[in-house]
């Protein structure tokens, strides 16, 4: 009997698959583009995958098979919810797995992943309990105590991304310009994905500038002194500390661990943590913010480490 577990992390862009030891060691990894608009080619290629990384290993047994997804399980009907890899919404992708691949699938959020991913051997490993974080394309999270994932009545748990956003009670923020609100994909407005995702300060810069800049090109703008890519970030450092805060008020982790491409914008470990008391209920703030240990890989490693 063997300790190997493979994960799956199924993106929007690429399916990725990882074989790890009972260490955490990596044995294989592999990536293929992710099939577009297509669930059946998602499930014929996620199975491919598999089969292909457990011959390569020469292992003869069915490994535990996890998958980061870009949604979730809904515990009521077993379906896929919450997909922005909208194909995949409203299908029985872990009861199909299981069925073609002959053994049990343990699903999670890509975000949970990550989460687990740091909590159980990255930069939150020391923590008793962490949040993770992703601002990439979108923004997530997922809760770990004592490196097991917390799982709600609702299968939502960590998902601050579309809590709402109180912006207007920020100091000097940019956001004026839009009074009514920003609207976000899930038909909400001003919700924290809408303006704290890479896309998001993108647009923030161009309201504010009337320049168009990806996101990278304002992180490097403000590091050399621009005035106006300066005053976007710190209305984005200072809406990060408050969405933040809520979060340490109500769970109250040792560490929280950030995920994604904005999560290498080095500003946000000097400046968010200075807006931080202006938020959360005590008279010092000990939480740490840092960066993911193990990068892009965390979502594929935590999924293996689903069991």
């Amino acid at each position: 009997m063997t300790n190997n577990r493979i994960g799956i992390d199924l993106g929007g862009t690429k399916i990725e698959a990882i074989v790890l030891n009972s260490k955490g060691d990596t044995l294989l990894r592999r990536r293929v583009k992710t099939p577009k608009f297509d669930y059946n080619k998602i499930l014929s290629t996620i199975t491919a995958l598999v089969q292909e990384v457990e011959q390569e290993t020469g292992i003869t047994e069915n490994l535990p098979l996890g998958i980061g997804s870009p949604g979730a399980v809904s515990r009521k009907t077993g379906l896929m919810k919450n997909c922005n890899s909208t194909c995949l919404n409203g299908k029985p992708l872990q009861q199909d797995l299981q069925v073609q691949l002959s053994r049990p699938v343990r699903i999670a959020n890509d975000a949970d992943c990550f989460t687990l991913s740091e909590a159980t051997d990255g930069a939150g490993a020391a923590a008793s309990k962490v949040f993770g974080v992703i601002l990439g394309t979108g923004v997530g999270g997922g809760i770990c105590v004592n490196k097991k994932l917390l799982q709600g009545a609702n299968a939502i748990t960590g998902e601050w991304g579309h809590n709402p956003l109180a912006y207007e009670k920020l100091q000097g923020s940019h956001s004026s310009k839009e009074r009514r609100g920003r609207p976000c994909y899930c038909g909400r407005s001003d919700c924290i994905e809408s303006w704290l995702a890479g896309p998001a300060l993108e647009h923030s810069y161009e309201i504010s500038t009337g320049q168009q800049k990806n996101a990278a090109a304002i992180v490097e703008l403000a590091k050399n002194s621009n005035p106006g890519a300066q005053k976007v970030m710190d209305s984005y450092h200072q809406m990060l500390a408050l969405a933040l805060s809520n979060v340490i008020n109500i769970v109250d982790p040792e560490i929280i661990v950030l995920g994604g491409g904005m999560s290498n914008t080095n500003s946000l470990y000097s400046e968010v943590p200075r807006y931080l008391s202006r938020h959360v209920f005590s008279d010092r703030v000990d939480t740490i913010i840092t960066r993911a240990k193990h990068g892009d890989s965390s979502g594929v490693r935590g999924a293996a480490w689903l069991w």
